[in-house]
């Protein structure tokens, strides 16, 4: 029998958000991404528990117990209780009424396997109860072990009742999957078939699924399947897969940890940032990536301009466009450029310029306190 040990299965917390649902005679399962990572040793961020207790009597126990309860999303059967600071989301067993392929009308159900049939994937689909014991209805456990990501029964159903399931196939991949065994051949066929489905969903949804996938160790296999199949071009319009590969690679070689807006510049396209929603400060990031990588500019001024860390991404871009091995020792240049500080402000030229002037003056001696390699001091530049 298999069960899972973790710390958090035993903390205080949650042995008493459990003893809420079974002291009253209900079920409470461990359900999803919390089981799945603890079977592989993974931190885990967010503790669903699937009951069979409804919404109100949930929030009457919480009461009861002293605990303090949300309903974060009411309409679909979840309840935020709130034990010692720590969330549990606890949502009563459901089974799909009506789906639209964006939204699902649900009705509340009484048996985890009614509720296990309506989830996307099998590994998703593993419960455990409150002593670790774990419940697999659907052969979960076997596709974790094999890294294989598989739709729960037949997958053209599972992405019509919700088409941003076509994204998480390829990010659950990118994630959890086997990257020498390729992707599920019958879900693979399914996502090419439903791929259109993808323009109904809200912009926000789709960029939120591609900044996790693009999240990943390494995204690229994914992400060229993605392309492959017709996905890519449905969100991403005139995005491709190749330059992203290389990036990859060349993040390695440099040593760099994994970024998606870096990732994201390498992928191009047609306003991304607009198709994926992206926030404000995603956007301009972004902008300053793909505006830096199609210039000239050297690596220790990137360094000065940008700051290391997008200075290395600009490098790393270029290479990875180019085709070529990045020079290791750009990145020192960086760094180095990153600490240097204008020695001018704006008033030590307000005696002798005004107006634009001063503007195009200031430019103008960075311009050469830069080409000096930053050497010129503020003596120098005034003189």
């Amino acid at each position: 029998m298999t069960r899972i040990t973790a710390d958090w299965l035993d903390a205080p917390a949650t042995r008493a958000v459990c003893a809420m649902l079974t002291g009253a005679g209900h079920q409470a399962w461990f359900v999803g991404g919390c089981v799945r990572d603890a079977l592989l040793g993974r931190e885990v961020l967010d503790l669903d528990i699937a009951t069979d207790a409804r919404p109100a009597r949930v929030v009457a126990l919480a009461a009861a117990a002293g605990l303090r309860s949300v309903p974060t999303g009411l309409e679909h059967g979840t309840i935020t209780v709130i034990a010692q600071d720590t969330p549990f989301e606890v949502t009563t067993f459901r089974r799909d009424v009506e789906t639209d392929g964006r939204h699902a009308v649900v009705a509340f159900a009484d048996t985890l396997d009614e509720d296990a049939h309506r989830r996307d994937f099998t590994f998703n689909a593993l419960y455990a109860a409150p002593d670790g014991t774990v419940r697999d209805p659907l052969g979960g456990l076997a596709d974790l072990a094999a890294r294989r990501v598989r739709f729960i029964d037949d997958a053209k159903t599972r992405i019509r009742e919700d088409y941003l399931r076509i994204l998480r196939f390829f990010r659950f991949h990118a994630w959890y999957g086997d990257p020498l065994g390729g992707l599920d051949a019958e879900g693979l066929a399914a996502c090419a078939q439903l791929a259109a489905g993808l323009e109904r969903l809200a912009r926000e949804r789709v960029g939120h699924e591609i900044l996790r996938l693009l999240a990943a160790p390494d995204p690229a296999p994914s992400v060229a399947a993605m392309a492959a199949c017709g996905a890519l071009w449905r969100v991403l319009p005139g995005a491709g897969a190749a330059t992203l590969t290389v990036l990859v690679h060349m993040e390695q070689v440099l040593g760099l940890a994994p970024d998606r807006v870096r990732r994201l510049a390498a992928l191009g396209g047609q306003d991304p940032a607009g198709a994926l929603r992206l926030s404000k400060a995603q956007s301009r990031q972004l902008a300053r990536l793909t505006g830096a990588a199609q210039t000239g500019t050297g690596a220790a001024e990137l360094g000065y301009r940008l700051g290391v860390d997008e200075a290395h991404s600009v490098i790393a871009l270029r290479a990875a466009m180019a085709g070529q091995e990045p020079d290791p020792g750009a990145l020192q240049l960086a760094r180095d450029g990153a600490g240097h500080r204008f020695p001018l402000r704006a008033a030590d030229l307000a005696d002798r310029h005004t107006g634009r002037q001063l503007g195009e003056a200031l430019r103008q001696a960075e311009a050469r306190w830069i080409a000096s390699g930053f050497r010129l001091g503020r003596k120098d530049l005034l003189a």
